[in-house]
């Protein structure tokens, strides 16, 4: 049996069938195949084939209700992020009342911060991993600055040991075992953009807030991609966009946990708008805000319609598929994967070997520090359609719910085309 009709047997033995025809697969000019073999789902993910009509149905609510699409459209706005509240919920491990969709996410990080970096005293400093996301890099600095802090002092950054690519987390714990009392807030991300390396997320948070520091997570590269339980593992905030694993669209509305203990604590500061108070009382027009018990307290603005319409319809599939069953099926694919590259000349896999410690993610580091070139290659031959962290790292994304085993040996035959070595 070659190689390729191995991929399609396991394709068809697999026990989740792919739900490919479900998303619409981009075309593959350059390969011997009609559509892409899809590899880039950790930066976006391919559009589901219900957003268009689901859309439809809002602008078509739009054009016959105008103003009073608020209360009298089939699915009402007044009120429209309450649809996504319960399936974000159980997404990422959360009580119905600790979860909404909102703004993006670099915006909700900031949003966190105003409520939970306090500084005072030692306790002023922040932990980020050092490859973290540059977003994320430039929020925390900001919010140094904002306080009156030096960002250079202020914001720590993890490093791997030497000869390392990630963390590893017995060195986080005993960093923060021997500085905890001068941390204020701890703000990794629950999946490493840039290796894939999943965090112990449990038992990060619990080292943090036994030092007494405040712990967030940015799930940008988590949501959608591993189990989470964030209600359980006590993590004091989270938020993660939708347009990566969650499949909805460029830009799209982000989402933002806050647990339980906080969301009933009236003291806890927080900048407020006017989706922020009470739906009860938020049409009397008063001054005075009453915001509710919830993370919906966290709210500045009225829902945008059109950007939450396509965040819903994937979190439907996600509701029917269940994230069990698709890590399960994420492990397998990438393991494949991971055996395939195993021998490859040309390129290191830097993402763990474990899959316990891993997304749905496969980094790659190219000898020739061009990972851009490499990348370009691999769409106009191949159809293989992967991401570059320039200089050297190309990133491969075997995602559930649309990518095959035979896309992963399209991905792994291509690469031993242009990097050399068996694949």
């Amino acid at each position: 049996m070659s190689l390729e009709d191995e991929a399609r047997r396991l394709d068809a033995d697999d026990p989740l069938p792919t739900l490919r025809g479900e998303f619409l697969v981009p075309p593959a000019p350059g390969g011997a195949y009609g559509e892409a073999a899809y590899f880039a789902g950790n930066s976006l993910g391919l559009q589901p084939r219900g957003v268009a009509d689901r859309l439809r149905e809002e602008l078509d609510d739009w054009a016959r209700l105008a103003v009073e699409g608020h209360t009298q459209a089939r699915r009402p706005w007044v009120d429209y992020h309450e649809l996504l509240r319960d399936p974000a919920a159980r997404l990422v491990g959360a009580l119905p009342h600790e979860v909404v969709a909102m703004n993006t996410l670099t915006v909700n990080l900031h949003l966190m911060m105003a409520s939970f970096y306090r500084p005072e005293g030692r306790r002023t400093r922040i932990v980020i991993e050092d490859s973290a996301f540059p977003s994320d890099s430039y929020a925390v600095a900001s919010q140094a600055v904002h306080h009156g802090l030096d960002p250079a002092e202020t914001v720590v950054r993890l490093t791997p040991r030497p000869g390392e690519d990630t963390l590893r987390t017995e060195d986080v714990l005993a960093r923060l075992e021997r500085e905890g009392d001068t941390v204020a807030l701890l703000l990794l991300g629950g999946v490493n953009y840039l290796t894939g390396q999943l965090m112990d997320m449990a038992a990060i948070t619990k080292a943090g807030r036994a030092a007494g520091a405040a712990v967030g997570w940015d799930l940008a590269h988590a949501a959608g991609n591993v189990p989470l339980r964030l209600h359980d593992w006590d993590v004091d905030f989270a938020a993660w966009c939708t347009y990566k694993y969650l499949n909805s669209g460029p830009g799209a509305v982000a989402g933002c946990f806050v647990h339980e203990r906080h969301v009933r604590d009236a003291s806890v500061p927080r900048l407020a708008g006017w989706w922020g108070t009470e739906p009860s009382v938020r049409f009397r027009m008063e001054p005075g805000i009453s915001p509710p018990a919830s993370a919906d307290a966290w709210q500045l603005s009225n829902p945008p319609i059109m950007a939450l319409a396509p965040v819903l319809v994937s979190l439907e599939i996600f509701d029917r598929v269940g994230m069990g069953a698709l890590r399960a099926k994420s492990e397998r694919l990438t393991g494949y994967l991971a055996s395939r590259l195993a021998s490859l000349g040309g390129a290191q896999v830097i993402t763990p070997a474990d899959p316990a410690a891993r997304g749905a993610q496969l980094s790659l580091r190219v000898a020739d520090a061009d990972a851009g070139g490499l990348v370009r290659r691999l769409a106009e031959r191949h159809g293989v359609v992967a991401d570059a962290r320039k200089p050297d790292v190309v990133r491969f994304a075997p995602v559930p719910l649309y990518c095959t085993f035979h896309d992963c040996h399209r991905a792994a035959e291509a690469l031993s085309d242009l990097v050399g070595g068996p694949a």
